[in-house]
């Protein structure tokens, strides 16, 4: 068999897939070994001039977002995210195949990897076809990856029927496997796209809503909502708090900061905090310091609920705005309502006087600071099935929005 150099034949190379031969073809990460990813019979010829196992699953190379509907089912929104922001590009994306897709190319499993290339000859080709073409690297298993049209020859010259020379592959590595076919979503292989990249793209998506408000305003009720609707609710106060106890890191960074303030082999913070409360230059090196660590946890738990396949979240933060929490948020939305109602809702839920609890309302920024600043103000002023009623109609907006 002759190995025809079809780098100026797109239509060469096309008629040979066509008719169930093989093409090396050259992407951005390395050079593939190419066949028609519905002809079992051709697929069967990568396995064998390969040497590949027949328990390893072959992905699919496809034209774009498109293939994902025709090819794949029950489908997550995660899918088409990851397309929009990695593809044509190295990233693999690993999800429940339909039965049209060859027993031979799932290794008879049930999913199927699929990949945009970007390269403008292997595109070409792509378009030229109207099959997606199985295509693992072109190289016998357990030799190198080759990244040029020599390397390729060198394995497979008079073997194959064509090799298209596209030049230099650009990249070097081969691409970032990543399987949403189940959750927790999982990187199977890191490659030329990093894992945090692909899950940062992730976390991006969430429609994450940021909840503020004075003490007694009602918070707690449109958190409540947020997870009715299915959403994560990260309380940025509580993070603090669990942080304090269990963050070696952040007790060490207060320490240094503010030494002897924190007794050793404690984390009573009664003495910091009277240092802090009367010097505000003390006060904002604890919020840089302590803003720092809250907010990378707050990330963590993103990353792990976008992993789980989910949407919506909320954090709920008394210093949203000046903490610089919103500015990972969607939207923002400060829940507000009549002193007199505040004033009685702390009276009667934490049993303490009248004039302690306008001492506390009035420490706490006002009404005017959460109009001003926040994307959307509820308030709070009738039932609480009407105020339930208010909060799921502004969090569906922002929905609907961020969609």
């Amino acid at each position: 068999m002759m190995t025809h150099e079809l780098s100026g034949d797109i239509t060469g190379a096309a008629g040979i897939l066509k008719s169930g031969g093989l093409v090396a073809v050259p992407t951005e990460t390395v050079y593939g070994l190419a066949a028609n990813g519905f002809d079992e019979a051709a697929v069967s010829k990568i396995y064998e001039v390969k040497g590949r196992p027949e328990n390893k699953p072959l992905s699919l190379m496809v034209k774009g977002a498109e293939a994902i509907e025709a090819l794949c089912e029950d489908v997550p929104k995660a899918a088409y995210i990851l397309a929009d922001v990695f593809w044509p590009g190295p990233l693999t994306i690993v999800l429940k195949a339909k039965e049209t897709i060859p027993d031979i190319v799932r290794a008879g499993g049930d999913t199927v990897g699929l990949r945009c290339p970007d390269h403008p000859q292997l595109r070409e080709l792509l378009n030229a076809v109207d099959f997606p073409l199985a295509a693992p690297s072109a190289n016998p298993s357990g030799e190198k990856s080759p990244i040029k049209a020599g390397d390729v020859l060198r394995y497979f010259d008079g073997k194959i029927e064509g090799i298209i020379d596209g030049g230099e592959c650009t990249l070097g590595r081969e691409s970032t496997i990543i399987d949403l076919s189940k959750t927790p979503y999982t990187v199977l292989r890191e490659g030329a796209v990093s894992a945090s990249d692909v899950f940062m793209a992730l976390t991006a998506s969430l429609t994450i809503i940021g909840i503020t408000g004075g003490t007694g305003s009602g918070k707690t009720t449109a958190l409540n909502v947020i997870k009715e609707m299915g959403g994560l609710v990260i309380d940025a106060d509580e993070v603090y708090h669990t942080l304090l106890n269990e963050s070696e890191p952040m007790l060490k960074a207060l320490n240094d900061r503010f030494p002897g303030a924190i007794p050793e082999g404690t984390r009573d913070t009664k003495a910091l905090g009277k240092i802090v409360f009367s010097d505000p230059e003390a006060l904002r090196d604890l919020n840089a310091i302590t803003h720092k660590f809250v907010g990378e946890e707050i990330s963590r738990q993103l990353t792990y609920w976008a992993k789980m396949g989910r949407e919506l979240a909320a954090i709920d933060a008394i210093a949203l705005i000046e903490g610089g929490i919103a500015n990972i948020c969607k939207a923002t939305v400060g829940i507000t309502a009549p002193l007199e109602i505040r004033i009685e809702r702390l009276m009667r839920r934490e049993n303490i006087s009248r004039e302690y609890a306008e001492l506390r309302i009035s420490a706490q920024k006002p009404d005017e600071f959460f109009e001003k600043n926040c994307d959307y103000t509820v308030i709070n002023d009738g039932t609480e099935a009407d105020f339930k009623i208010k909060c799921r109609d502004v969090f569906e907006t922002i929905i609907r929005r961020q969609n």
